[in-house]
């Protein structure tokens, strides 16, 4: 009962301040100023206002609030971490699908792409036509490192 008394005298302190408002030929801010006073009034004929007292004194209520509270720091918590690692999990599958696929496990050499300095190494010499002269391989190793 005290409820309903406190949110009619709030709805009529509003409407109040809404007709000076207009007065002073605010009429848009009069016109908001009105909507939100008549919003107290309205809880009160929905029955919010009494649902909201009885809620306030049942502790099984506050028990709910604070699991609510939880659910809600859970789930704010996982979406910090899921936009700190990089996405969603569906690009996060994709990543490292295209990983998978761009380094194939029988690559003869890594997929890296272009390294930070030029390739300065001399084209390679053909072989020559002897292949069971050991020296020769060593000659063209040493050749090939400008010794």
């Amino acid at each position: 009962m005290i409820a309903e008394t406190v949110c009619s005298a709030a709805s009529a302190a509003g409407l109040g301040i809404a007709v000076v408002t207009a007065y002073r030929k605010r009429f848009l801010a009069a016109a908001r100023i009105a909507a939100y006073s008549l919003v107290p009034v309205g809880l009160v004929m929905t029955g919010v206002v009494g649902w909201a007292a009885d809620t306030a004194f049942s502790p099984t209520a506050w028990a709910g609030f604070v699991l609510l509270g939880g659910a809600w720091l859970l789930f704010m918590t996982t979406r910090a971490v899921e936009r700190r690692s990089g996405g969603t999990r569906k690009e996060r599958r994709a990543a490292k699908a295209a990983q998978r696929e761009a380094v194939a496990p029988a690559a003869s050499a890594p997929s890296l792409g272009q390294s930070a300095r030029p390739a300065t190494r001399p084209a390679a010499s053909p072989r020559p036509a002897k292949s069971g002269d050991d020296f020769t391989d060593i000659e063209a190793i040493l050749k090939k490192h400008g010794i």
